[in-house]
């Protein structure tokens, strides 16, 4: 028996209708899921900018638990790199403030250690993205700082040196005049005799650099999840160099922390420790 056109008809109807209804389904899960995408990454944006204050602040307890707040967003594929470069820094910066605040070298090396595993694991993932490099290696550097003074003698200290000179060649294979490296390395070229390529006047001009460099880079819409930040530590660190050199330009130290401040007005680091410091030095007689 041969089938009506009415019924080949309807077939071909209802053949269509489950085709619309498909690709509509399809649409609306395409369209549900960059919805999520989009509100994930507006509250990672949100988290960053808290972790951002909290390490001005010196907010240690707050950068503890945004570490742990960033960590379910850690699964979402196109977040993770950037999510995990951010819980990195935190616990970075949570062990730079605890620097200033005299806390435990146990507590600090934990920190850094935590800190410099989320750094190399971002590395992995994604070779290119040097800002984790440099952070990474800032840990290192602090590491090997903190360890020292515990053991000066410890296998641990040369592990840290050598595995930071070969992560240094790295980087600057590739972004030497990057602003972020410029303050990562000032510490360690200030701290190095000139006769090996260091000391103070090398530092200074280090920061400079950088100085310019961010400056004269700035983007007008900047992505909040890929770093940008280095203008007001660089001022930071030209304040505190110029304040401890050999010879102090006190009056440079006060104009760069004053520019600092401008930036970051809580900043707790400057406002409360380093700009009395240089308060305190401009009443000591010449």
């Amino acid at each position: 028996m041969i089938a009506s056109p009415r019924w080949i008809t309807s077939g071909h109807i209802v053949g269509r209708m489950l085709q619309a209804m498909a690709i509509l389904l399809t649409s609306a899960t395409m369209a549900l899921a960059t919805s999520s995408s989009d509100l994930s990454r507006e509250q990672v944006i949100k988290i960053v900018v808290q972790i951002q204050r909290a390490d001005y602040e010196g907010d240690r307890a707050a950068l503890k638990r945004l570490h742990s707040a960033l960590t379910p967003f850690a699964e979402i594929r196109d977040l993770a790199v950037r999510v995990q470069y951010w819980q990195g820094f935190a616990m970075w910066r949570r062990a730079i403030n605890g620097f200033n605040d005299k806390v435990a070298a146990a507590e600090l090396q934990a920190d850094l250690t935590t800190a410099l595993d989320e750094f190399d694991q971002v590395a992995a993932k994604e070779p290119t993205f040097v800002d984790a490099k440099i952070a990474a290696l800032s840990c290192m550097g602090l590491l090997t700082f903190s360890v020292h003074q515990q053991e000066p003698g410890s296998p641990r200290v040369q592990e840290f040196i050598t595995k930071a000179r070969q992560l240094r060649k790295e980087i600057e294979a590739v972004s030497p005049d990057n602003p972020r490296l410029q303050w990562v390395l000032g510490p360690m070229v200030w701290n190095t005799p000139p006769e090996h390529g260091g000391g103070q006047v090398k530092a200074i001009e280090m920061y400079e650099k950088g100085l310019e460099t961010i400056r004269n880079s700035r983007t007008p819409t900047p992505d909040p999840l890929t770093p940008s930040w280095g203008e007001p530590e660089l001022l930071m660190s030209l304040s505190w160099s110029n304040l401890n050199r050999t010879s102090p330009d006190l009056n440079a130290a006060q104009q760069e922390a004053s520019s600092a401040l401008e930036l970051v007005p809580y900043w707790h680091y400057v406002r409360d420790i380093l700009m009395p410091q240089i308060q305190s030095a401009r009443k000591k007689p010449t």
